[in-house]
C-alpha cells in the first residue's frame, strides 16, 4: 500500500472546513465537485443541497491527499463529536509539527499539548473547530514506517 488517504463526512461545511485546512497545509484543491453537478432527471437534487460539496480533494506533501463531502440532509448527520477516528500527520521537523498543530487547533480543543513524548517522538493531538481528531507527531528516528 503505498498511501491512506482519509476521507471526512461534514454536516453542510465541508467547504469551510477545507478552506481552513488549505489555509494551514497551503496547495490548491485538485478537485471540488458539487451536489449541483450530478444533478439530473436521473440524479434530482434539491435546491438546498446544490451548493453543497460532494468531493472536495486537498493535497497534502508529495503522495497524500485529504477528501471530504458533506453528507445530503437525507442521510442523516454525522456525529462529528463520537467519531473516536484520528487523522495522523507524520511532520519532518519540529517547526512544521509545530506550524500544523498550532493552525489545526485553532478555536478546537487540544487533547495533548504538542511536545517530547514518553516514547521518544515530538507529538500532541487535538480535536479541531469542526470535531475532526489529529494526531500531529514529529519522529526524529523515523524510517519510512509508522
Amino acid at each position: 500500500m503505498r498511501t491512506i488517504n482519509p476521507w471526512i463526512n461534514f454536516n453542510g461545511n465541508a467547504e469551510e472546513a477545507f478552506t481552513f485546512y488549505k489555509s494551514v497545509f497551503g496547495g490548491d484543491f485538485a478537485k471540488v465537485i458539487r451536489f449541483k453537478d450530478l444533478s439530473s432527471p436521473e440524479f434530482p437534487v434539491e435546491e438546498n443541497e446544490a451548493n453543497k460539496i460532494m468531493t472536495i480533494v486537498l493535497p497534502i506533501g508529495k503522495h497524500n491527499v485529504l477528501i471530504a463531502n458533506d453528507v445530503p440532509e437525507v442521510m442523516g448527520r454525522v456525529n462529528e463529536n463520537e467519531n473516536r477516528s484520528k487523522i495522523s500527520i507524520s511532520a519532518e521537523s519540529r517547526e512544521e509539527a509545530d506550524k500544523v498543530f498550532n493552525g489545526l487547533s485553532a478555536g478546537g480543543n487540544i487533547e495533548g499539548p504538542i511536545g517530547d513524548s514518553p516514547w521518544g517522538t515530538y507529538a500532541g493531538m487535538f480535536r479541531d473547530k469542526y470535531g475532526i481528531e489529529w494526531i500531529v507527531e514529529y519522529d526524529p528516528n523515523y524510517n519510512g514506517l509508522i
